[in-house]
């Protein structure tokens, strides 16, 4: 049973149909998070990528980790309602197998380094125990404007990088 399912993962995150990439957050803690993605032959990315070897592409498997290190931010932030998490950066990314249709995404991330507004994370993915990705990512937590714009006045000089 998951902690959280996608309608309440829908609650934190603003993303929406095709590009909400994770389906539950099976474990949660402060430091640290468990998401499932489900992939399905129904991607519409599977239309192109390709046709005859349906394969997840790499960028959106880092996008669905980066969306579960997003439901971690956010998650533990009372006015969440008026804030975004973006991706500001991604280091030592390796996609070790490729991932297809039918398979289960485990995505495990965990906090590195906190700062007031950034997180760095290092995250792995995995099927059956098998590693198939992992990355550093970092993320920088944003205002969003009553006008529904995101503010990131100051991204590139607040986010800097670890030692």
């Amino acid at each position: 049973m998951p902690l959280l399912d996608v309608q309440a993962i829908r609650e934190i995150l603003p993303h929406r149909y095709p590009m909400l990439l994770v389906d539950a957050i099976v474990e949660l803690e402060p430091e640290r998070i468990v998401g499932i993605k489900n992939v399905t032959v129904n991607e519409p990315f599977f239309a192109g990528h390709f046709p005859d070897f349906p394969v997840m592409p790499g960028v959106l498997i880092l996008e669905a980790m980066a969306q579960v290190a997003g439901v971690l931010v956010l998650k533990s932030i009372p006015d969440r309602k008026s804030k975004l998490v973006l991706l500001a950066s991604v280091e030592q990314a390796k996609f070790r197998r490729p991932v297809f249709p039918g398979h289960q995404l485990r995505i495990e991330m965990k906090v590195t380094r906190r700062k007031a507004s950034v997180a760095k994370m290092h995250g792995q993915a995995t099927v059956d125990g098998v590693l198939m990705a992992e990355a550093v990512l970092m993320c920088k937590l944003a205002e969003r404007e009553a006008t529904g714009d995101v503010s990131v006045e100051n991204v590139d000089t607040a986010v800097a990088p670890a030692p």
